[in-house]
């Protein structure tokens, strides 16, 4: 997957915005604000690390599937500078399928949606 794959897939999703903090090194993928996916735009420093432009993606995850994707790919790790116990860390480094992937999106983004006030599910719905 390229970053534009990745950036065109999310933006396809109802209700999802891109915003780019931290002086533009990431994009955070947001469905009604609220982040469901990063992945690092800009070459960065990892811990000592300099790492290249997209480098990893970090999405939401159930935490029984987070372990056992964890524990079957070892490009899907805890999720860096984001909670260990609901997000992952996917490492682009081409033994991902796209479509692992783009499910792996898509229940990140259920996640989030879920979770949600029903108020702003019902905007969603109707957007």
């Amino acid at each position: 997957m390229t970053f534009e794959s990745f950036r065109s897939y999310c933006l396809a999703k109802k209700g999802v915005t891109e915003d780019y903090p931290f002086k533009g090194e990431s994009v955070w993928m947001k469905v009604m604000g609220k982040m469901f996916a990063l992945a690092n735009v800009e070459e960065f420093k990892m811990g000592q690390e300099l790492v290249p432009p997209f480098h990893f993606i970090n999405l939401k995850c159930e935490p029984e599937k987070a372990i056992e994707l964890r524990e079957k790919y070892p490009a899907i790790q805890p999720g860096w500078h984001q909670s260990k116990k609901h997000w992952n860390s996917l490492y682009m480094d081409g033994s991902l399928s796209d479509v692992l992937i783009k499910a792996l999106i898509d229940h990140s983004y259920e996640i989030v949606v879920a979770g949600m006030p029903k108020k702003t599910q019902d905007e969603l719905k109707n957007k």
